[in-house]
């Protein structure tokens, strides 16, 4: 099975541009769709409506030291340095809310680019079973909005696994993200209300 990857700029991570401004210090509340595709034998799309919330950024030097821990230790270690902090909750259909750990923000093109990293979901069975599906211990959005309208898109996955690819030459090293499954959920009807909880 091929799975996807998704690549992130090292400016992304330590959040060149991701100062807190006035603004972005504000709480934000981001609602909207996920739209999942199906695995397997069953490839039938499901719909549910998510709503994440936003109390902080993390701080550039947080985001710089998570960095230096993922290039040093691996995903294991990061996991170990984000797990207690708590930015927001994300909560995806009937699903309770489950804490942010990592929320960065910067300017593409003009639109907002928020990226969040999380411990994700798991279920018993997968723990009890041992599957290999827990070496995707995080959960990760990406959302583009506009901020004129507080409209946009994204991209959800709901069982990552984050590393560190280092080229030979030292050139172009970057973060990878692999998605457990095939194809990333889309993220639809995605609206912003700053300040709203």
């Amino acid at each position: 099975m091929v799975r996807s990857r998704w690549i992130l700029t090292l400016s992304v991570l330590v959040c060149t541009v991701g100062f807190v401004t006035a603004a972005n210090a504000q709480r934000e509340t981001i609602t909207g769709n996920v739209l999942s595709y199906g695995n397997g034998f069953n490839t039938r799309m499901v719909s549910a409506p998510f709503t994440l919330r936003i109390n902080r950024e993390t701080p550039p030097n947080d985001a710089a030291r998570y960095l230096g821990i993922l290039q040093q230790g691996g995903q294991d270690d990061l996991m170990k340095a984000i797990r207690h902090d708590d930015v927001g909750t994300l909560s995806v259909g009937n699903s309770l809310g489950r804490t942010l750990n990592v929320v960065a923000e910067t300017m593409v093109n003009g639109r907002r680019r928020i990226y969040v990293v999380f411990e994700r979901w798991t279920r018993f069975a997968e723990v009890r079973g041992g599957y290999r599906s827990l070496d995707y211990p995080f959960g990760y959005m990406e959302l583009d909005i506009d901020p004129a309208t507080g409209k946009g898109e994204g991209t959800y996955i709901a069982a990552a696994k984050i590393r560190w690819i280092r080229n030979k030459e030292g050139n172009n090293s970057h973060v990878e993200v692999e998605d457990f499954a095939t194809f990333p959920a889309r993220l639809m009807n995605v609206r912003t209300e700053r300040g709203r909880s």
